[in-house]
């Protein structure tokens, strides 16, 4: 274990007010589920960092598991979880999977909102599925067109009733890899971003359901062949929301794994289709996702910079139709980011809470909230698939 004096000074920021991981099990055997719990703990090598709580109320036990407030005060300050990675102890024996996993449970040891399972079991479900998303995401790549539809068909079928679905002998897994990651198919696909993400969080449920809930699996698999679940139904079948405008997710606290939205706060570019804001994933180490140029995902900086500058790249066509000039914009954030004092001043315009829908006065880019994938452990599967 290393000390606080091998990691860095503590800081002499608040303490903060720490929710953390629940266990809310039928189960009441408290010295079965402590030992899991530990066993749980020493197998990240956080043991030592971490509290844990009990209490039991109805027949239910809840454990509760928070990093120590010295140790979340050190590492994220203000609930900031974008350098989790840089102060991670002992990284140097970990494997990228093993960092991508304690990154995540580090995040959700230090959170605002209660994440909350039925069993330990179920918990290193959610930690699995969000690494799996950030695998993918890293990885997927998609063509900017928002007008257009495209799929690998050797996979894919489209009619205008069911959407895109799967052709008879394709197999789900398979048929989201070559639709998202180029390296699949050797070509690259047009759609938006927001279908693109569901693709990936998709993908990550369908895998880690393969090994632990083969019945959601080949369901999933029989619904895609008969239609789309997308947009709203895709949300409320296959995500949670946490944070809300009236109570806020702090601006720098993100999970590796969590979908977000970007803003446009300026209402005359955000009229140009696309562009009315950016939906992405938070893949760690303080980087977001970056579909249309995978190899540069952002760090949150430069996502806010961008967005800022779509302002100015606003060009209309011949035909009179507002469009988006990426290299005005491109030009214009790598001179912001020469200039400390110009980039200071912008991200204190756009690193606040975003106005509500339909709004546009003195609100930045960020969201109050975040999506993650629900939990789909045998034991506890809260996806519950439309007839």
């Amino acid at each position: 274990m290393k000390s606080l004096e091998d990691i860095g000074c503590y800081s002499s920021r608040p303490l903060m007010q720490l929710k953390g991981v629940e266990i809310v099990s039928h189960d009441s055997n408290l010295e079965k589920m402590e030992s899991k719990v530990n066993t749980f703990l020493e197998k990240f090598g956080v043991k030592e960092f971490a509290d844990t709580s009990h209490q039991i109320y109805n027949s239910k036990l809840k454990v509760t598991i928070k990093l120590k407030s010295e140790f979340a005060n050190l590492w994220c300050p203000y609930f900031d979880t974008l350098n989790i990675r840089k102060i991670i102890p002992n990284k140097s024996s970990l494997s990228p999977d093993e960092l991508d996993e304690l990154e995540i449970l580090i995040a959700i040891l230090v959170s605002p909102f209660a994440f909350t399972f039925q069993s330990i079991e179920s918990l290193e479900s959610h930690i699995r599925v969000r690494k799996y998303l950030v695998h993918h995401a890293r990885k997927t790549a998609v063509a900017f067109n928002t007008e257009a539809g495209e799929r690998p068909f050797d996979y894919w079928k489209y009619e205008e009733e069911t959407g895109y679905t799967l052709q008879s002998n394709a197999d789900l897994i398979t048929a989201l890899l070559a639709a998202t990651q180029p390296d699949t198919t050797g070509s690259i696909c047009d759609f938006s971003c927001y279908r693109a993400s569901e693709y990936v969080i998709l993908l990550a449920l369908a895998q880690e359901a393969q090994y632990i809930n083969s019945v959601l699996h080949r369901e999933i698999e029989a619904i895609n062949r008969k239609f789309a679940i997308k947009s709203e139904q895709f949300h409320s079948v296959y995500l949670h929301e946490y944070g809300s405008m009236t109570s806020p997710l702090p601006i720098e606290f993100y999970v590796p794994g969590d979908r977000l939205w970007f803003k446009n706060p300026d209402e005359k570019s955000s009229d140009v289709k696309g562009y009315e804001g950016s939906w992405v994933f938070y893949l760690g180490e303080g980087l977001f996702s970056n579909f249309w140029n995978r190899e540069k995902p952002y760090s949150l900086e430069h996502k806010c910079l961008e967005i800022y500058y779509w302002r100015d790249g606003v060009v209309s066509d011949e035909q009179g139709v507002l469009k988006m000039d990426e290299e005005i914009v491109n030009r214009k954030v790598k001179a912001t980011l020469s200039n400390p004092v110009k980039t200071s001043e912008i991200l204190a315009l756009m690193t606040k809470f975003r106005d509500p829908s339909g709004v546009y006065k003195n609100g930045g880019c960020i969201d109050t909230s975040r999506e993650y994938p629900r939990s789909i452990h045998i034991d506890w599967c809260e996806v519950v698939l439309p007839k």
